[in-house]
C-alpha cells in the first residue's frame, strides 16, 4: 500500500504534491509521469515562495481529489490536515472564504467514499477557523455530505448548539433561512426525528413577517410541506403554524385554501367538522399521501383534548363517545391513548361514567393560550404576594409580642 513517508527538510504542502501527483500519474509509464510531478511540484514551489496560499490549497485538493480512492483512511486524513492548515496562512476574510471554497468543494465531490472521514475533515477545518462566516459555509457543506454520503447520525447531535452557532456567526435573516431548511434535509433522514424537522422548518417559516408578497411567496412550498408534516406525524399534536404570516397566506391562495383550511380544523374544531371536510374534498388525502384512518385517529384525539380543556374538569362518556363517534365501550380505550400520548392527565371514574381531568395540552399556541398564560402567571404572582404579606405581619407580630415579656405595670 502506498503510504506518506515524512522527509527531513521539504515542506509539508510539497511533500503531499509530490505523493499525490506521483500516485495520479503512476499508471502513465516514467516518462510522461517524472515531468508532469516535477511541474506540480514546481508550481507549489513558486506558490509556497510567493506566498500564493489559495493557488497551492487549490493544486493540492486536486491532486488529493484524484488520488482520494487510492490511499488509506488515514494517509487521506493526513493530507486534508495539511491541506486545511493553510488557511492559517491567509490574512484578509475573502481569501479565507475562497480558500474555504476551494477546499470544501473538493471534500463534499465524492460522497460514497470515505463519507465519515470526510465529514471529519470539515469538523477539523471548522475548528481551525475564526472567520465566522467561512465556519458557516464549512458548517453548511457539512450538512450537505452527510445527507449524500448518508451519515447524517455523526451531525445531528450538532443540531442542539444551532442557536449558539446562529449567535456566533451573525449571519444574516437569509442565510438564517438556508440552514433552518437545510437542516430538515438531514432530519428527514431519521422517520424518528419527525418533530425535529418540524420545529426546524418552523424556525423557518417564523423567520417571514412583514415582507412583501414576492419574498413571502417563497415560503409557500415550506408552509404547506410543515402542514403535511403536522398531519403525518402521530406523535405531534401542537404546532404554531396557524396564526404565522408565511402559513395565513395559504388561505386566500386557490391551490392551497384547503391544506391551511384542514390545518385549522386540525387545531381549532372537532371530529365532526374534519369528517364534513372529507366528504366535501375526498380526493384531498390521496393528492398529499395522506392516510384517511391515521387522519381520523389523531383528530379522535384532539378533539378529546378539546373536550379536556373545559373549565370543568369533568367528561361525561356519553360526551366522549358522540364527539369522538365511538362505540361506548371504546371510550376508555381512547381516553388511554389520550394519556399515553401525554396530552392528559386525568382518572376515570366508571361508577359515575365520567373523567376527571387535572391537565391538557394546548392544540395550538396562540394569543388566547399566551392571554390565559398571563391571567394565570398574574393570579400566581398575586398569591405569592399575599403570602409574603403574610409571613411578614405574623412576623411584626411576634417580634411586638416578644418585646412586650417580662414588663409589668406598677
Amino acid at each position: 500500500m502506498t503510504t506518506i513517508v515524512p522527509t527531513s527538510e521539504e515542506d509539508p504542502s510539497l511533500a503531499i504534491v509530490r505523493f499525490t501527483s506521483q500516485l495520479a500519474w503512476a499508471d502513465a509509464g516514467p516518462e510522461v509521469s517524472e515531468p508532469q510531478v516535477s511541474r506540480l511540484c514546481r508550481e507549489a514551489e513558486e506558490s509556497i515562495r510567493d506566498c500564493r496560499w489559495l493557488d497551492l490549497a487549490t493544486l493540492m485538493v486536486t491532486s488529493a481529489d484524484l488520488v482520494s480512492t487510492k490511499i488509506s483512511e488515514k494517509d487521506l486524513e493526513c493530507t486534508y490536515t495539511i491541506i486545511c492548515s493553510l488557511v492559517k496562512n491567509v490574512k484578509t476574510p475573502e481569501e479565507v472564504l475562497e480558500m474555504v471554497k476551494a477546499i470544501t468543494s473538493k471534500v463534499v465531490q465524492q460522497p460514497d467514499d470515505k463519507a465519515s472521514l470526510r465529514l471529519k475533515i470539515l469538523f477539523n477545518l471548522y475548528n481551525m477557523l475564526d472567520h465566522p462566516n467561512a465556519r458557516f459555509q464549512v458548517y453548511m457543506k457539512a450538512l450537505e455530505l452527510a445527507v449524500n454520503g448518508k451519515i447524517t447520525e455523526y451531525i445531528v447531535p450538532s443540531f442542539k448548539k444551532i442557536d449558539s452557532f446562529l449567535k456566533d456567526w451573525n449571519i444574516d435573516i437569509k442565510d438564517q433561512r438556508e440552514v433552518f431548511l437545510a437542516i430538515p434535509k438531514v432530519l428527514r433522514e431519521n422517520k424518528s426525528l419527525a418533530e425535529e424537522s418540524l420545529q426546524f422548518v418552523t424556525k423557518y417559516l417564523a423567520t417571514f413577517s412583514n415582507e412583501d408578497a414576492q419574498v413571502m411567496s417563497e415560503a409557500k412550498e415550506e408552509a404547506v410541506r410543515a402542514i403535511i408534516e403536522f398531519f403525518k406525524a402521530p406523535s405531534i399534536f401542537q404546532c404554531d403554524l396557524l396564526d404565522m404570516p408565511a402559513v395565513v397566506q395559504l388561505e386566500k391562495d386557490p391551490n392551497n385554501a384547503l391544506v391551511y383550511h384542514l390545518l385549522k380544523i386540525f387545531l381549532t374544531q372537532r371530529l365532526d367538522a374534519y369528517m364534513e371536510f372529507q366528504n366535501a374534498n375526498s380526493g384531498f388525502l390521496q393528492t398529499y399521501g395522506l392516510v384517511e384512518e391515521d387522519c381520523v385517529a389523531k383528530m379522535r384525539l384532539l378533539s378529546l383534548v378539546d373536550l379536556a380543556s373545559d373549565e370543568s374538569g369533568k367528561i361525561s362518556y356519553a360526551s366522549i363517545k358522540n364527539t369522538l363517534q365511538v362505540n361506548e365501550e371504546e371510550v376508555e380505550l381512547w381516553v388511554v391513548k389520550a394519556i399515553t400520548a401525554k396530552l392528559v392527565d386525568c382518572k376515570m371514574d366508571q361508577m359515575n361514567q365520567v373523567v376527571i381531568v387535572s391537565r391538557c395540552a394546548e392544540r395550538d399556541f396562540g394569543q388566547k393560550q399566551w392571554q390565559s398564560l398571563r391571567t394565570k402567571l398574574a393570579a400566581w404572582r398575586d398569591n405569592i404576594t399575599n403570602v409574603i404579606n403574610t409571613i411578614q405581619a405574623n412576623k411584626v407580630t411576634e417580634e411586638a409580642s416578644s418585646g412586650t415579656q417580662g414588663l409589668t405595670v406598677r
